[in-house]
């Protein structure tokens, strides 16, 4: 390869501040939008919830597709990342780990419109499960350990079997009146703690 041949891969620039608030702010109101109005929800509802033009919204999410996936990514990674902040905040290590299921219960009852979507025939929704897993399974196991480690809660608890279980309950929530996943859940949790 001669020097003149070489050519350098543009590089990647980092969002400009404003730029990545206006599409966090965007994440924030289509994730408010398809929690109280599902995944179809008119665009211009989004554009009027984040107080931005439906162009704005093309322009960061070419396609309802790229919006929904990023929603979903970014509210993972918003439960992800409150692993670490529960564990720092002075909260005992079961209080963690109760307080981190809470903010998963709220993430897994505001899906549940989503969920028909991602079992779509659409694949650029495949890879969300797995992405999914692997980054709070790990949050949660972080979690549990130290609780275990405590003597807080009972040894030998798997997350993802946990996650599961949570999510179970949480699957017929709002299909009766009388039916309180999260209640269930608050039970379920309070059944981690190590007997005295």
């Amino acid at each position: 390869m001669s020097p003149g041949d070489r050519r350098r891969a543009p590089a990647v620039r980092p969002q400009r501040a404003d730029a990545q608030r206006n599409q966090e702010a965007l994440l924030a109101a289509a994730g408010a939008v398809f929690a109280t109005s599902g995944v179809e929800a008119p665009i211009r509802e989004i554009a009027a919830e984040a107080g931005v033009g439906t162009a704005t919204i093309y322009r960061h999410f070419p396609t309802r597709a790229d919006l929904i996936v990023a929603v979903y990514r970014h509210q993972v990674e918003a439960l992800a990342e409150a692993g670490s902040a529960l564990r720092s905040d002075g909260a005992t290590p079961y209080l963690a780990v109760a307080r981190w299921i809470d903010r998963f219960v709220d993430f897994v009852v505001t899906k549940q419109g989503l969920a028909a979507v991602l079992q779509s025939d659409d694949s650029c929704y495949d890879p969300l499960h797995d992405y999914f897993v692997d980054r709070l399974v790990p949050v949660l196991s972080d979690l549990l350990e130290v609780a275990t480690e405590a003597g807080e809660v009972r040894p030998g608890l798997d997350a993802y079997e946990l996650m599961r279980g949570i999510g179970g309950v949480c699957a017929a929530a709002g299909t009766h009146r009388r039916y309180d996943a999260r209640r269930l859940v608050e039970l379920l949790v309070a059944g981690l703690r190590q007997p005295q």
